[in-house]
């Protein structure tokens, strides 16, 4: 579970979006517990997608549930930069500036 505080953005959609809200986090919690993978493992799978969709606040958030999960630097990083080959240099050095926001 993660303890940092939501990005300003999320929790504006959920005072306008409750219901919406909740679904999506119940949602992102089943699917964690669906399977064998231990939750930083699966933060940092997710963090790969945001990277590969070149989506710099789900960047910034599953870097911050990584980091809450357990994931050093030196394990989000590597995460980051095994994308090369899939997704080029260009967006894993993006990725990489989106998760020192959260590092730093």
């Amino acid at each position: 579970m993660t303890t940092s505080k939501p990005p300003r953005h999320f929790n504006q959609l959920a005072k306008r979006f409750p219901e919406y809200m909740n679904a999506l986090e119940r949602l992102g919690e089943c699917v964690k517990q669906a399977g064998p993978l231990d939750v930083k493992t699966a933060e940092l799978i997710q963090l790969a997608g945001a990277a590969a969709m070149r989506s710099e606040g789900a960047v910034h958030s599953h870097c911050r549930r990584a980091k809450d999960a357990g994931a050093t630097r030196e394990e989000i990083e590597h995460a980051l930069v095994l994308l090369t080959s899939t997704i080029g240099f260009p967006n894993v050095s993006a990725a990489l500036t989106w998760a020192d926001d959260v590092l730093e």
